[in-house]
């Protein structure tokens, strides 16, 4: 059996989806020859659990998803899947060791889908143990948990506690989390279920889906869902890069991410999606080490740390000095 390791294993494990959230963003379709570099990097710089694609989607959905698994074979390949049967069928057609079911539980996202509180309690004590037939291992998934009822929140996290999926993805599926409310809704999920694995997928529509992630991080949930750059619908996901740093520097966690890769693997994203470099990006950006004011290289010249939150070599740069001139 293939399976991530229980929480207590890894302080943090990441699930990428480049490949499958990543590549909903507007604009943005990977050739297999990307997509192989992708899974490669991604795998070469610590990332072991790849969301990989939507099965349902199609033949041609389910070709690149079974090209990825033939570029990384020693990674553990996800699919993506909703709370259905036809889904679990087309997925069992893939190369992959695991599927994510994901199950509406805001009011608004269980109207939209014509679904109710009882069925989704009752299909996803059912549809885990069918998928756990099936598969290695099954995570659940609480689609638009940030606008849930708390109480229904907890209620659903209770119900999956005891089914045969190793894990509950907590979904700030619109990005209107900040991290105090993303702290206590993690904090709820683990109070109702204190032994199942959380893990946070956060978007960035107000910007703060990176600040959610870590804080997510922080209140127990030790499985993120991140993409590099950040890619994906709308204003994108947590950027990878940055969620791998900060736990780092911020957080003394051991992340298992080697930060000299982050920098090649966010320009090959770049390049792949079509995205122009942004030279002051957080962790990878070309400029973020380049000082010219007076009292900062003064500053550094003394301590390479004292105004850079990391050192610059640990991206495989060096600092920049240069004092501004005045005419």
């Amino acid at each position: 059996m293939h399976h991530p390791p229980p929480a207590e294993f890894a302080p943090v494990w990441f699930v990428d989806t480049t490949l499958r959230d990543g590549e909903q963003a507007a604009g943005v379709e990977f050739s297999d020859t990307d997509r192989i570099a992708i899974a490669r990097r991604l795998f070469d710089a610590g990332v072991r659990e790849l969301e990989v694609g939507i099965p349902a989607s199609g033949e041609e959905a389910r070709r690149r998803i079974a090209v990825v698994a033939r570029a990384v074979p020693d990674a553990l390949l996800l699919a993506w899947c909703r709370a259905r049967r036809d889904d679990l069928e087309a997925a069992r057609l893939c190369p992959v060791h695991g599927v994510h079911l994901s199950f509406p539980v805001s009011d608004r996202h269980m109207q939209i889908w014509g679904k109710t509180r009882a069925w989704v309690l009752q299909t996803v004590a059912s549809l885990t143990r069918e998928a756990a037939a099936l598969f290695d291992y099954v995570t659940v998934g609480a689609q638009d948990a940030s606008r849930a009822d708390e109480g229904f929140l907890a209620e659903f996290t209770a119900a999956v506690a005891p089914s045969p999926a190793i894990r509950l993805r907590l979904a700030d599926t619109v990005g209107v989390l900040t991290p105090a409310a993303t702290a206590r809704m993690v904090g709820v999920a683990r109070s109702a279920a204190p032994r199942l694995d959380l893990e946070f997928h956060g978007h960035n529509d107000l910007g703060m889906a990176t600040a959610n992630t870590v804080t997510a991080w922080q209140a127990g949930a030790r499985c993120l869902s991140t993409t590099v750059l950040g890619l994906g619908e709308r204003a994108g996901n947590a950027v990878f890069e940055e969620v791998a740093l900060a736990l780092k520097v911020a957080c003394g966690a051991a992340t298992g991410i080697a930060p000299a890769a982050l920098p090649s693997l966010a320009r090959l994203v770049e390049r792949a999606a079509g995205r122009p470099h942004n030279p002051r990006r957080p962790v990878t950006g070309h400029d973020i080490h380049i000082h010219e004011s007076g009292i900062h290289v003064t500053g550094l010249q003394r301590d390479p740390l004292s105004y850079q939150a990391f050192p610059a070599e640990w991206v495989g740069t060096r600092p920049t000095l240069r004092r501004r001139t005045y005419a």
